[in-house]
């Protein structure tokens, strides 16, 4: 036996029923009273936890307790060592990063599929899973007006189609995969290592991680870099610049990652130009719209994805803007069978006809791991119950809080806009006076320090062209115009603190 073992005691108990449903409807109850108090306190917590590293096993026993306590005592210590350690995402002073939306239709879907808890691999494995699951994409395509081509339903005879992943990282990954296997195939079976990727120095970090992952060599990922003057979107010139010289040197254009809605400046690439581009190299097209993808179901804001219809591959995360909670991406394909081609397997414990038949779709085959939860139900839920109307009237709302507060920022003139805000983000900070940029960054990341160091708002920062630069985005479920004023009222009173009088004169 091992130490472990003899040190802890041997407890048996008679009669263990850990789903006593007779019991249950009274701990759901106490967990939704649980749940609901915290929401409506929320907003008179800190945003940013007041603690410092290791604080919890200072309050948390060292070793798992011997006998089970009660509901209402796992619920205390939840209150006294976890929620004190919280960042509270759900807060309406959270402006950092990029919002993670949930709203009460998506948490109470996500609740029932807990309680359902279906490990839905295969189609026979729970079929209203996998239908649920391709009904919900063709519904936020048709949402997103995408060509019927990446739909599941297209009566157009084409093999397109999407799945739900749990992040963008999974979705890039599983592209990459299958963009790697289609191009090792076209060139002839070469070497992985020489296959190329390309985004942009605003391209998310995860695409760069990916590719470590799929078995492509650092030296052949391309982060072409960004300038203001294009709205440090990815210039469609370069990109053929660089593709058409790693051709010239006997590597293989493999696959390019563009992005609507970076996460630096809300950038967003020419997709159809970029798509002119890579079909020159035969390269795979994956459009990467995790943040602002959920924008264009405006008609306002659908321009931003004009040349999708070019691409081989589309990921938007609801979680992040749509209010549907973490995680839910959903992927969508031109030709969703070359993912199973990549990722499919086939043991013979899995086997069963209607898989055999071809008439279905296993999800296992469309992702990094075979089982999976049952998504689909809470992004169901979110369309259900708030509709076309509702969630348009949710986007719109916070790009008017957004552009309110850029109004403020402007009103300001120690401070400045550095782009001009597209969604629900901006992106601004204290001037360089004098241009004075190491001066200015010095003053910037004061202000910052300054304004999340009580806790009561947070903020992050980027860099931009060297330019050390502070976001604000708006986005979180509860945030109201009033705790945006807020927010500036802060920022204003600490940027008195680190500028004196300078900047007024």
């Amino acid at each position: 036996m091992g130490s472990l073992d003899a040190d802890l005691p041997v407890v048996t108990v008679d009669g263990f029923k850990p789903l006593d449903v007779d019991d249950l409807r009274k701990q759901l109850l106490l967990s939704v009273d649980f749940i609901v108090d915290y929401y409506k306190n929320v907003d008179a917590q800190p945003v940013l936890p007041q603690v410092q590293p290791g604080y919890l096993r200072h309050l948390m026993p060292a070793a798992p307790p011997p006998r089970g306590a009660t509901l209402e005592d796992a619920l205390r210590d939840i209150r006294l060592a976890v929620l004190p350690g919280m960042t509270n995402w759900a807060s309406p002073n959270f402006f950092a990063y990029f919002p993670a939306t949930l709203g009460s239709a998506a948490l109470v879907g996500d609740f029932i599929a807990s309680a359902l808890n279906p490990v839905a691999f295969t189609w026979l494995s729970c079929p209203a899973a996998t239908e649920l699951e391709e009904l919900v994409l063709d519904w936020l395509a048709q949402l997103l007006r995408l060509p019927p081509a990446f739909r599941s339903s297209s009566d157009s005879g084409g093999a397109g189609g999407g799945v739900i992943h749990a992040t963008t990282s999974e979705a890039i990954l599983c592209t990459l995969v299958a963009a790697r296997d289609g191009a090792v195939r076209r060139a002839g079976g070469v070497p992985i290592s020489r296959l190329v990727a390309y985004g942009s120095d605003q391209t998310h970090s995860t695409f760069a991680k990916a590719c470590r992952i799929a078995g492509f060599d650092h030296a052949n990922v391309r982060l072409i870099p960004t300038r203001l003057g294009s709205g440090y979107a990815l210039v469609a010139a370069r990109l053929r610049d660089a593709m058409a010289a790693d051709a010239a040197a006997g590597l293989v254009p493999a696959y390019v990652c563009a992005t609507v809605g970076t996460t630096s400046s809300t950038a967003v690439d020419p997709l159809g130009l970029i798509a002119d581009v890579a079909a020159e190299f035969g390269a795979w097209v994956h459009v990467d719209a995790a943040y602002a993808g959920s924008a264009c179901i405006c008609p306002e804001f659908r321009g931003f994805l004009d040349g999708v219809e070019r691409a081989d591959s589309l990921s938007i995360s609801p979680h992040k803007w749509l209010l549907t909670g973490l995680d839910c991406t959903c992927l969508w394909l031109r030709d969703r069978p070359r993912l199973a081609e990549s990722l499919g397997t086939n043991p013979e414990y899995l086997k069963n006809e209607p898989s055999e038949s071809g008439l279905v779709v296993d999800c296992k085959d469309l992702q990094v791991g075979v089982g999976r939860r049952f998504r689909a139900l809470k992004l169901w839920m979110v369309l259900r119950t708030y509709g076309v109307a509702g969630l348009q009237a949710h986007i719109r709302s916070d790009v008017e809080m957004a552009r309110a507060f850029e109004g403020m920022v402007r009103a300001d003139r120690r401070f400045e806009v550095v782009v001009p805000p597209r969604f629900a983000l901006v992106c601004f900070r204290i001037r360089a006076w004098g241009g004075r940029e190491a001066a200015a960054e010095a003053d910037n990341r004061r202000l910052l320090a300054l304004v999340n160091g009580g806790g009561r708002v947070y903020i992050t920062h980027t860099v931009l062209d060297g330019k050390y630069v502070l976001r604000f985005a708006v986005g979180s479920t509860l945030t109201e115009h009033r705790h945006v004023a807020s927010a500036w009222e802060l920022i204003r009173a600490k940027a008195d603190e680190v500028l004196g009088g300078r900047g007024l004169e």
